[in-house]
């Protein structure tokens, strides 16, 4: 399951399209970084020339010329070297480039510094975007204050440079067919993952058992590394919100708080459960879980074309509120409390974000000063939750240290919405009985 080399091709002719005649843009690969010493972290490529090109190598640079005669798409790549590829893996080379990525032409990215240069004299603008990759940022000036010293001699520096991000984001931000088939994949694969650390949940285990569990359903599943730091938080630990040490007991009468997601295809999922460590809610547990959920139901229910942005989360202040009204937790009137942000102190962040590429997907949420409607292929996380501190003196002790989050990944549809990763129960009495069948 994968993005065709015809779906890539069309991406990047929509691209050109929107861009000013005589332009040029340019988009980096992400470099490897050092771990230690001579050992590189996994490498993972940059979301957006991943985008464009499905090519996953570092030191590369795709550039896109409208209405070159010799070629629009021309990437610059790491050349054939059968020495390094014996130690290091293949490489593509820029032969490669041409017949297995599309590309219109290619050239070994050692010759750069001659061959781009002469690519962006004259260019009335340029899309490139400053400020995500200093050692590209610098190249790309270096090549602008090289063309500017020839002036003389009647070279023509490049015109303006217009950040390419707000093209091509918004552009990202509706996903294809092919796309949301990947992000199904991708949903279901961490979804399994969850209901097998439900079903592995024990009193005196470790938090960190449980997180070798998600990561083994990832990977036996084809989904080799997770879409971001997996949060396995058990009692107060689920109260912080990125708590990802994932190193303490697991203590019966808890909750348990697993954020946890895999990456597939380059696409990702983010799942988020609460349970009890012992397979069964007590009364408090169970009273919170309760408004959460009725939260999400609400937020969910509002995520269809044409609603803003922001009214998903409006209806999980409103549930949300009312429900630490009806158990003590919030006094006052429901209005005011709302207007006041009097429930910040229970639910602190927003309902959900866009999901995509990269787990916290880009795209903007307001356009021209307001929240943006919902279209149909945006993907959206929906997850409210209540968090009750541990050293909250202002309620009862039996609340203390409780914490819930529920979150699914919610794709807009033309009639409404599908929630992709709804193959992991999320009522108390489901997440009890699968509890009990392990």
């Amino acid at each position: 399951m994968k993005i065709t080399k015809a779906e890539y091709a069309r991406r990047r002719r929509h691209l050109m399209g929107m861009m000013d005649a005589n332009s040029i843009a340019l988009i980096p690969a992400a470099r490897e970084v050092t771990r230690s010493h001579d050992t590189e972290y996994p490498f993972r490529q940059d979301s957006d020339f991943m985008y464009l090109t499905g090519f996953d190598e570092p030191d590369a640079v795709l550039v896109l010329v409208p209405g070159r005669r010799q070629g629009q798409i021309i990437l610059f790549c790491r050349d054939r070297n059968p020495e390094l590829e014996l130690w290091n893996g293949y490489r593509a080379g820029p032969e490669g480039a041409v017949a297995k990525f599309g590309m219109d032409d290619a050239f070994p990215i050692d010759d750069i510094d001659d061959i781009l240069p002469g690519l962006m004299e004259g260019k009335g603008h340029v899309y490139y975007s400053m400020g995500n990759n200093d050692v590209f940022d610098r190249q790309v000036m270096a090549w602008v204050n090289n063309i500017r010293a020839k002036v003389r001699t009647g070279a023509k520096p490049p015109g303006d440079f217009t950040d390419l991000a707000f093209l091509l984001h918004e552009q990202r931000l509706i996903k294809s067919a092919a796309e949301l088939k990947i992000m199904r994949k991708a949903g279901q694969i961490s979804a399994d993952a969850h209901c097998r650390a439900m079903r592995e949940c024990r009193p005196g285990r470790y938090e960190y058992h449980l997180e070798s569990a998600i990561l083994h359903e990832f990977t036996e599943n084809g989904a080799r590394y997770p879409a971001y730091n997996s949060i396995v938080g058990a009692g107060a630990n689920a109260c912080v919100l990125h708590y990802t040490e994932n190193r303490d007991k697991l203590v019966d009468g808890d909750l348990v708080l697993i954020d946890a997601g895999c990456e597939y295809a380059g696409y990702a999922a983010d799942i988020t459960r609460t349970f009890p460590v012992n397979g069964r809610f007590s009364p408090e547990q169970k009273a919170l879980y309760d408004i959460v959920l009725k939260a999400q139901l609400a937020a969910i229910a509002k995520v269809k074309p044409g609603n803003a942005w922001n009214q998903p989360h409006d209806a999980t202040v409103r549930v949300i509120t009312r429900g630490l009204l009806e158990l003590g937790l919030l006094s006052g009137d429901e209005k005011t409390l709302i207007k006041e942000g009097a429930y910040r102190d229970f639910y602190m962040h927003r309902a959900g974000h866009w999901l995509g590429m990269d787990v916290h997907d880009v795209g903007d949420y307001r356009v021209d000063g307001k929240w943006r409607q919902l279209e149909p292929g945006m993907v959206l996380t929906i997850e409210p939750g209540i968090y009750v501190a541990p050293d909250n003196t202002n309620v009862p002790a039996k609340w203390r240290g409780i914490g819930v989050r529920i979150e699914d990944d919610v794709a807009v549809t033309p009639d409404g919405c599908e929630v992709l990763t709804d193959g992991v129960p999320k009522t108390t009495d489901a997440i009890e009985a699968l509890m009990a069948s392990a």
